[in-house]
Order: C-alpha cells, then sequence, then structure tokens
C-alpha cells in the first residue's frame, strides 16, 4: 500500500523525534512518502495530489487545521472510489476531530491505534459539512465564537502558547469589548421554514462534540453526528444573564442549552446564514475572514477514515 504523511512542523506537539518515530512506524506498513507543509493551504496542494496519484491512505500530523486543509485537497481530487482513505495522528492542542473519531488525545497512543486498525482495516465512512465551498469536518461558525478564534489567532501570533485559558480570557474580552450585543445581524434562513431573525451569534456542528476546554467535552449539540445532517447551536440576544446561564449549561456535562434567547437544529441538510454587517466566520477552528453570507449543505458519506 501507497501512502503520504504530512506534517504541519509547527503543529503544538510536534518535535523531529515524534516525527521520527512515526515515519519509521509508518514506513514499516507502507511505501511512504513524508511531506512537510510550508505555508497555509499546502495541505490542500499535498492532498489533492495524493488523490490523483492514486495513493491508498493519506496519513496527517497536525492539528485541526491541518486536517481541513487535508480534507478540502482530498474532496477536490478525485471521486470517492477512488479517494485516499484518511488516518488522523494528533499532533495540536486540542485535537477535536481525531478525538471524536475516538483516537486518544495523544500522539503517540494515536499513532498507535491507527496503526492497529490500518492492519485490522478498520475503515470508516463518514459525512462532511460544507460552507459555500469549503469543507469542514466538525465545526464551523459565524459572530462571537469566530471572533474569539481570530482574537486566540492574533495572540499566537504574538508568541502566546494556545491553552484553555487563553480561549476564555479571549472570549470574555471580545464579550464585553468587541460585542454589538444590542443589534443582532444575522438571520438563518432555510428552504420552506420560517426565517430565525436577529441571531448574535451561531454554531454549527457536523459532530459531537464541538470542542474541548482540557480534557472536558463541550457538547452544545450532544445529538450530532458525522451521520446525520448538520446542528444548529444560535443565540439572540447576548444579555449578560441569558449569555452568563448559556455558558453555564454549556459547561455542565448532564445540561444542554435552552431558553427564551436559545435557537437549536437537530439534522439539517441545507441553511443559509446572512448577516446584516461582516461577521467573523471560522471552520474547524480556523478563522477565514468576515463574512456577510453563507451557505451549509450537508455532505453524507463523503469520506472514508482510519479509526
Amino acid at each position: 500500500m501507497r501512502a503520504l504523511l504530512v506534517v504541519n512542523p509547527k503543529a503544538t506537539t510536534t518535535s523531529e523525534r515524534v516525527r521520527d518515530v512515526l515515519v519509521r512506524a509508518l514506513r514499516s506498513e507502507f511505501d511512504l512518502v513524508v511531506e512537510r507543509t510550508r505555508r497555509r493551504g499546502h495541505a490542500t496542494a499535498l492532498a489533492r495530489e495524493a488523490a490523483a496519484d492514486g495513493l491508498d491512505v493519506l496519513v496527517t500530523l497536525g492539528g485541526d487545521g491541518t486536517i481541513n486543509e487535508a480534507v478540502n485537497g482530498l474532496m477536490t481530487g478525485a471521486p470517492f472510489e477512488t479517494r485516499p482513505a484518511l488516518a488522523v495522528v494528533p499532533g495540536g492542542s486540542t485535537n477535536v476531530f481525531a478525538r471524536a473519531l475516538g483516537l486518544p488525545k495523544g500522539w503517540a497512543e494515536g499513532a498507535s491505534v491507527i496503526l492497529e486498525a490500518l492492519r485490522a482495516g478498520r475503515v470508516r465512512t463518514i459525512g462532511l459539512g460544507r460552507a459555500d465551498d469549503r469543507y469542514f469536518t466538525f465545526c464551523a461558525g459565524l459572530g462571537l465564537d469566530a471572533s474569539v478564534v481570530r482574537r486566540v489567532e492574533q495572540a499566537r501570533l504574538r508568541g502566546r502558547t494556545s491553552t484553555p485559558a487563553l480561549y476564555m480570557r479571549s472570549a470574555v474580552t471580545q464579550y464585553f469589548t468587541e460585542m454589538d450585543r444590542r443589534h443582532p445581524p444575522i438571520t438563518l434562513e432555510r428552504p420552506g421554514e420560517t426565517a430565525e431573525p436577529e441571531l448574535s451569534t451561531v454554531i454549527i456542528q457536523n459532530t459531537a462534540p464541538w470542542t474541548f476546554i482540557g480534557d472536558r467535552a463541550i457538547n452544545p449539540n450532544p445529538g450530532s453526528s458525522f451521520d446525520l445532517g448538520l446542528d444548529v447551536l444560535a443565540l439572540r440576544r447576548l444579555r449578560v444573564h441569558s449569555t452568563t446561564r448559556t455558558v453555564t449549561q454549556l459547561l455542565s456535562p448532564d445540561r444542554e442549552p435552552h431558553g427564551s434567547q436559545v435557537v437549536r437544529l437537530h439534522d439539517v441538510s441545507e441553511f443559509s446564514l446572512l448577516a446584516g454587517r461582516p461577521q467573523a466566520f471560522q471552520l474547524d477552528g480556523d478563522y477565514l475572514g468576515e463574512r456577510e453570507k453563507v451557505r451549509f449543505t450537508s455532505v453524507p458519506g463523503a469520506l472514508r477514515v482510519i479509526c
């Protein structure tokens, strides 16, 4: 079998030793080619070439951003029948996609499980989400959560380390100093359904959980699944009292968000978000700029993964 290992050398938990150990292990099973990403979007190009060359497996060592890029390359490079299977070795700070597949958090344990699954031929077909022309694996967001992602990315460019505390501080700062909480700008539209206007922020899930804070899973829509359509959590007005209650519900493992300011949708195949002014936008935890309109669709049975 032929495989490509795509390594993000800047990923949080990778090192030269990690890469060497993983390469030796994979070469015992595959005819392996190793490529390191050199810029944003490089993993997409590498994955597209792997699909066009008819490789059997694409392995990523990196975080969720590297996986998102690789998935987008696979989805544009070949039809489903000849598309390489995807295997992900956790190498980022959070690794939501890998953990949603049931993989361990650490790279060593994750690599061991991946190798065992490859030998046993354990392959699962999962659905993806699509935002306009870009695919995502586990989440998307328009509004507050994407603004927090943007703030965290800016802090990392200044040399800060990505930690749960950094995300929490960024969320509090964004909420109190940057948000126009009185004039919710987003409207959610679905074919044949009444529109949901005056939304402040919208979170879209393709699986559960939405994210992790350390080892704690955060599950706005615990019924979300790779085998179903998209789930949505939207908040109307971000009043301090109602927002605090919703955050408390999100942090409670046995409570689901509810209330007059909460909108939730389950297993949706298609919808659009329209904003009266540009809103921060993120896919799989990567900030992608500001948008005023995004069309979301569920893409069932899109990708084979080793798990």
